[in-house]
């Protein structure tokens, strides 16, 4: 596949003004040092609220086909998925979870397990003995409390053994239509980058954010920028000089600003590679990830 993708063609010509702005400022002063500047003013509430909802808009256009990136069929699936994405990566889940729902396809099944035959399966993800005691206890608690059924309510969901409210919005948002935002290491990284928050700890990031945009857009909110800081806003070297929003962004040269340079830096279907889910969405414009020992 091309390393173009639907709704970047013509993002990228704003993440080349941005570099040729700095290029252009730099060369203006002739190599000379130039007069102290005034400290920029600062950006009201109103104003970031306002620059927050546009980058929103941005990648919405950018990421129309923005989705969880865990394959699964019903909620049971989903909440054994994201339990087990703890400390690796979704596609590493992909990987593991046909052989683990084959073996435990229902609460009950997975309550009865043998430990130590799940944790065999499991064995890739990491934290196996830890992952296998968390959902044979919300497996447990599913089948003796909620029928054997998921429950639909932030406050059930995190009782459960090994879920918290990231765990908990993920569900909601993605089996049962409720709005929640997702507040991952990426998403964290990303709202502080765009100084929409300083804040660190999780549950006041996502009180914050909360009240920046409306319900209704919480959910795709998170994927859109999940997917942005796992394609181009990388944690250790974003690709600046590819980022459709970089005009929007008060942190744009941390990262790579050549255009070329930065291209390269691409990730997933921006770069042309296989995607996280081994079952993507019929709109993914990328490839779908080879299964276990596939690649």
């Amino acid at each position: 596949m091309s390393s173009s993708t639907p709704g970047t063609a013509g993002k990228k010509t704003k993440a080349a003004t941005g570099a040729k702005a700095a290029t252009g400022a730099k060369a203006a002063t002739g190599g000379k040092a130039s007069a102290p500047r005034k400290a920029p003013k600062a950006e009201s509430h109103l104003a970031m609220v306002r620059r927050a909802r546009r980058i929103n808009r941005e990648l919405a256009e950018v990421y129309p086909y923005a989705h969880p990136e865990l394959d699964f069929r019903n909620p049971f699936e989903l909440l054994v998925a994201t339990v087990l994405s703890a400390q690796t990566t979704d596609l590493r889940v992909n990987q593991t979870t046909p052989a683990l729902f084959a073996a435990y396809p229902t609460p009950e099944d997975m309550a009865a397990a043998v430990p130590e035959e799940m944790e065999e399966i499991i064995r890739p993800t990491g934290f196996f003995r830890a992952k296998t005691k968390s959902l044979m206890g919300l497996s447990a608690a599913l089948r003796d409390e909620f029928g054997g059924e998921v429950p639909g309510r932030l406050e059930d969901l995190v009782k459960l053994p090994g879920v918290g409210r990231k765990t908990a919005n993920v569900v909601l948002g993605n089996a049962f239509g409720v709005p929640g935002i997702t507040v991952d290491t990426h998403f964290g990284r990303l709202v502080r980058r765009w100084k929409w928050t300083d804040e660190e700890d999780p549950v006041k990031v996502e009180a914050v954010v909360a009240g920046i945009f409306p319900k209704s857009e919480w959910t795709m909110l998170s994927h859109r920028v999940v997917f942005h800081g796992r394609r181009i806003c990388h944690a250790r070297k974003p690709a600046c000089g590819a980022c459709p929003i970089a005009p929007l962004c008060p942190s744009y040269g941390e990262g790579e600003t050549d255009p070329e340079k930065a291209r390269k830096l691409l990730k997933y279907e921006m770069g042309g590679h296989p995607g996280q889910r081994l079952s993507p969405p019929a709109d993914y414009p990328g490839m779908p990830a080879p299964a276990l020992g596939n690649g």
